[in-house]
């Protein structure tokens, strides 16, 4: 989603309004139960846990994080980065487990898990509409493991029609929908709700003024990245020098301008000694 993007813009492919959406109850619970054809009693989804901040790589993301009436956890998200999908459902795996068993639980008691990606791309080249993973035994192929985690990867690009329900394909066809009304016609019911909760949704001052925060939030979380990652580059190049000493580390440190970071990094590539490089960034 395009910062530049404006919130009458939005679609339910942008992260922000399908969480605005699917962060109602019914909706996700509508949702769920036609993907996996299932009967949920109660869906509650968590706000809190649904913004999450990557001290790491200072991402910010936005997902649905859930759980039913039988502790089953999902984790929802529209995505839209096609690299590393594998090891990336993975980490979102581990993030739900930790986060259950930081909360004093054992391991026995980790519950279903689901992480579930809409994908407005092919993930896998296959034609497939959905593609569903479990941990299963190569050497045979029906020993399943047992672990209880599932990862699925729904596609707006697939053509096996006869493997999926009409309502998902409905589902999907929205999601494809390119125009900020996602004004598709269509029969299908949920659809419709879909569409309602989008105009709702722009129609909700409070929600724009959100959305407005959730940008800058994202802004700053990049710029921290940035400021982050050149301050590690330039100590990894001075690192050639020896063991760099306390007053230049801190003065790297402490710096929070891009551009003098950038002059910081050109010196980094040049200098010949610790002495010299000290005083090339004392100009600065």
């Amino acid at each position: 989603m395009s910062s530049k993007k404006k919130f009458q813009e939005l679609t339910i492919r942008d992260n922000f309004m399908f969480a605005a959406v699917m962060m109602r109850d019914d909706n996700c619970k509508k949702f769920l139960e036609m993907l996996l054809e299932i009967e949920i009693e109660k869906i509650e989804v968590s706000y809190e846990k649904s913004i999450i901040f990557n001290p790491e790589s200072k991402g910010v993301r936005l997902d649905v994080y859930a759980k039913d009436e039988n502790n089953t956890r999902y984790d929802i998200e529209m995505q839209v980065a096609e690299q590393d999908l594998g090891k990336r459902v993975r980490y979102y795996h581990s993030q739900m487990d930790m986060d259950i068993l930081g909360s004093s639980h054992e391991y026995r008691e980790l519950p279903k898990a689901y992480v579930i990606f809409i994908c407005n791309f092919d993930p896998f080249g296959e034609g497939k509409y959905c593609y569903t993973f479990e941990n299963r035994c190569i050497e045979e192929l029906s020993l399943n493991l047992g672990d209880e985690s599932k990862s699925i990867f729904l596609s707006t690009k697939g053509e096996d029609v006869q493997n999926i329900s009409k309502k998902l394909k409905a589902f999907l066809d929205f999601v494809k929908t390119d125009n900020s009304e996602n004004n598709i016609e269509t029969e299908d019911e949920y659809v419709k709700e879909l569409q309602q909760s989008i105009r709702s949704v722009k129609e909700d001052r409070n929600l724009e003024r959100g959305f407005m925060t959730w940008n800058d939030v994202r802004t700053e979380a990049r710029r921290e990245g940035r400021l982050e990652g050149k301050k590690e580059s330039i100590l990894k190049l001075l690192e050639r020098l020896g063991k760099i000493p306390e007053d230049i580390k801190c003065r790297i440190m402490s710096e929070n301008k891009e551009s003098v970071l950038a002059d910081m990094l050109m010196l980094a590539l040049t200098a010949k000694s610790f002495a010299d490089y000290r005083e090339k960034i004392s100009k600065l």
